[in-house]
């Protein structure tokens, strides 16, 4: 079954704590996985950022509310205690606790209330280019955690910007990609000096070979690039790469980078496995993806960090 969603956790984590004095949640996590009969998969599948195992967000995220609500409490660090309040919810003998249910709790109502005036408050002023507000309505109806929401659309713009890089990268000249290349190459380390590196794709009169750069300041190894700026729709092939590995051999190196901002055949891919000489492969997409990690072509419009709470500062010894 898919990952159930944070509200299809809240009654399960409440009867989970029923008769028992102190949970510990990690504990709970473990009977919640078992009792949606999650797969080893699913256990281990985590968020966008690859910060947090999205089953373990969600049941915690389930946790923060219900303790809002006056279901559960806290005791102490990594542990819930259900409530008076909780004790008499389950006599109820629900089929479901959501959001909408937890609004009957005063506790919560002043939780949400609070909420809401504290996003108000920041979307005050913030109006579309039409005029009108850019509230996309109460995310409290969500299947997933805010959270996630969160990361999904941090990656989702990622997604768009990439796409747009793609597309800059295609439309430019022959002359910009090799100055794109050589940069990106510094953003990571190589090349020495930008004197030397700018030196990169000087004619070297090998076929098969576009430049070479320095792989670290002092120059103690040298690595040979390849770059071909292709549509996107192309594939480099196996000979395409052995004809590059040819060159190395002939200058007696054993380190290369092909680059491009087409697609590796399966071949190409291959082939590169099962010679002597190291050849690291980059195609269109992970081109892109090395200048955004390198913030080559793109800048930084915003940043924005998400904190949660020392929970070790408020131990009282």
């Amino acid at each position: 079954m898919p990952i159930p969603s944070f509200q299809n956790i809240l009654l399960p984590l409440l009867e989970n704590t029923n008769g028992k004095n102190e949970v510990r949640l990690n504990d709970a996590i473990e009977e919640l996985e078992n009792h949606f009969q999650l797969t080893e998969e699913e256990r281990k599948e985590l968020l966008p950022s690859g910060n947090a195992v999205k089953f373990k967000n969600r049941v915690r995220f389930a946790r923060l509310y219900l303790i809002k609500a006056g279901l559960l409490e806290s005791p102490k660090r990594g542990y819930v205690k259900i409530t008076k309040d909780g004790k008499e919810t389950i006599k109820e003998n629900l089929e479901k606790i959501d959001l909408k249910y937890l609004e009957k709790f005063p506790a919560y109502q002043e939780f949400k209330n609070k909420l809401k005036k504290t996003q108000e408050e920041k979307r005050k002023g913030k109006t579309s280019s039409n005029g009108n507000s850019t509230d996309t309505g109460n995310n409290d109806t969500e299947e997933q955690t805010t959270e996630e929401n969160f990361e999904y659309a941090y990656e989702k713009l990622k997604e768009e910007t990439a796409i747009e890089l793609k597309d800059k990268i295609e439309s430019s000249s022959w002359g910009f990609f090799e100055q794109l290349v050589i940069d990106l190459l510094l953003k990571m380390g190589y090349g020495g000096s930008r004197k030397d590196a700018g030196k990169a794709f000087a004619k070297t009169n090998d076929e098969g070979i576009d430049g070479i750069i320095k792989e670290d300041k002092l120059g103690l190894d040298i690595i040979y690039v390849q770059a071909k700026k292709w549509d996107s729709e192309r594939s480099v092939s196996r000979p395409e790469i052995q004809k590059f590995a040819g060159a190395l051999q002939g200058q007696r190196a054993k380190k290369g980078i092909f680059i491009t901002t087409a697609k590796f055949t399966k071949g190409a891919i291959e082939y590169t496995k099962v010679i002597d000489s190291k050849i690291v492969l980059i195609d269109g997409d992970e081109l892109v993806d090395l200048m955004m990690d390198n913030n080559l072509g793109v800048s930084i419009i915003a940043s924005y960090h998400v904190k949660k709470i020392d929970t070790d500062y408020f131990i009282e010894e």
